[in-house]
């Protein structure tokens, strides 16, 4: 994947600002991409884009292909007479500052259900509005039909993980999901029309952003998560026992975040089986989301070389193993069905040598992360005099502290060195990051949105390892500003990293 010299931003839909509980797909997205357009950045990059369960993460959703409901923009569904305006009034968010800045998931949880439901029920009587659904249906059954049954599953079993469904449930007998299926006509139809609500704004979305030269970055997870309708729907793609609980699960060794490693849960691949069916699950996954986006960054590519296996039950990740991955046979299957593909490898942390051959080997750009450079003493590649052309080069991502909170919390030589080779006091230190990665060599240049507006810790969007409190930042409404579109275009035509140029 080669990209023209070119800078990006990364920013979650979710954390847009605006008047709902929760950043949205529409004006407020629209107006930010105009901001991207005025600054002259070419990419917007995002986290995965599927519906949050517990823990609110992204890269725990209970889908590899659903959209998340709560990205839905209510106001046209009011036009079009699915909502009324007063239904609008509890989907506000609350007037104080410290609201505006956080996404209440519990309230936003409860009041998306609720307008989801009216909007359905309206819905159904209005015939004119059901054909471009029943297309919709159809184009996506093959993994729509499943996702929705599951969802609708946990709705009746008050959110329980699957495993903890009854047996024939649990277990996906077809007379008893038929006559689930039956029962719950309703309820199965309303997830599917949310689904059909979030893919259509998307799609306006996406069309608006390329008529404003702006492309997008999606992102997916190697794992998909435990209780999903992923491994319900394909316990044979997954290492599970007899009673459908993962034998092993998956994380990473200690590591620059966790001194125990991070043990993220995920029951690993069964990859003899993906191999044996030709990777079929994996290739409609890559096709669907190639259709929301115009690229990808794939969470974790070390994986796919060698992936760190913990026994189901251990409480850290410290006592594992490396397990091969699937490598060259599951991108080639991939290539040869999808043609090139337009993947950004994160190959952060322990990477090896045969880590670096795959990457390479298939032509997916790296990333370098700027804040990793100043931490050990010597030089590294984390530096900008050391980044290849053919990388990707990050102030830091949705996992690192934001640049301002990084120099409030870094170890002073560790501060003295960032700011001796950006030459700075530290005051501008955010723009020093983003100016001295929009210097580099490397072919696309991101930062967060955090970094732009010079936010400390308290815009901290995520921290490895840690499961509560992370996930929620917003921006306020009306930001950013065009005085930070006018700084960073300037900054963009400086360093030849105009988008179209």
């Amino acid at each position: 994947m080669n990209i023209p010299r070119s800078c990006g931003v990364l920013l979650h839909p979710l954390s847009l600002g605006g008047p709902w509980l929760c950043g949205t797909l529409g004006e407020e997205a629209r107006a930010f991409v105009d901001f991207c357009a005025k600054a002259g950045i070419g990419w917007w990059q995002v986290l995965p884009l599927g519906p949050t369960a517990y823990g609110d993460s992204p890269y725990q959703s209970p889908s590899a292909f659903a959209g998340n409901p709560y990205l839905i923009d209510p106001q046209p569904l009011v036009e079009c007479g699915l909502l009324t305006p007063e239904e609008l009034e509890s989907y506000r968010k609350n007037s104080s500052a410290k609201a505006a800045e956080a996404i209440d998931y519990a309230r936003l949880f409860v009041m998306n259900t609720e307008l989801m439901d009216r909007a359905w029920l309206r819905f159904k009587a209005n015939r004119q509005l059901q054909a471009d659904f029943g297309l919709f249906c159809t184009a996506h059954a093959g993994w729509l039909d499943d996702y929705a049954l599951f969802a609708a599953i946990k709705e009746t079993e008050h959110h329980h993980a699957w495993n903890e469904w009854p047996h024939e449930l649990r277990f996906r007998e077809r007379r008893a999901l038929s006559r689930f299926a039956q029962e719950h006509t309703d309820s199965v139809g309303r997830i599917k029309f949310s689904q059909f609500l979030f893919f259509s704004q998307w799609r306006a979305l996406r069309e608006y952003a390329h008529a404003q030269g702006l492309k997008i970055i999606g992102d997916i997870p190697i794992f998909a998560a435990y209780d999903s309708a992923d491994v319900w729907a394909h316990p044979e793609l997954f290492r599970l026992d007899g009673e459908g609980r993962p034998t092993h699960v998956a994380g990473v060794p200690p590591d620059y975040f966790t001194a125990t490693g991070q043990l993220w849960g995920n029951p690993l691949y069964s990859w003899s089986v993906h191999k044996k069916q030709g990777y079929a699950w994996w290739i409609e996954r890559v096709r669907h989301s190639l259709h929301l986006v115009d690229a990808l960054r794939i969470d974790h590519f070390r994986g796919f070389e060698a992936y760190w296996a913990v026994p189901a039950g251990e409480p850290t990740a410290e006592h594992g193993r490396w397990e091969k991955g699937p490598g060259y046979s599951l991108f080639n299957a991939l290539k040869e069905a999808l043609g090139e593909l337009p993947i950004i490898a994160e190959d952060l942390g322990f990477i090896t040598p045969e880590v670096t051959e795959l990457r390479d080997s298939l032509g997916f750009p790296g990333m370098r992360i700027l804040q990793f450079a100043f931490e050990p003493e010597g030089d590294n590649q984390d530096y900008p005099h050391n980044y290849p052309r053919h990388c990707i080069a990050y102030t830091g991502t949705h996992d690192n502290d934001t640049a301002m909170g990084w120099l409030s919390h870094a170890a002073g030589p560790a501060k003295r060195r960032a700011c001796a080779y950006m030459r700075t006091k530290g005051k501008t230190f955010s723009w020093d990051l983003i100016r001295t990665a929009w210097a580099s060599p490397a072919m696309l240049a991101v930062a967060p949105m955090q970094d732009f507006l010079g936010l400390g810790s308290e815009a901290r969007m995520n921290f490895p390892g840690r499961q509560d409190g992370y996930w929620t930042w917003r921006m306020r409404e009306n930001t950013p500003s065009p005085g930070i579109a006018r700084r960073l275009r300037r900054l963009t035509e400086t360093y030849f990293r105009l988008s179209g140029v």
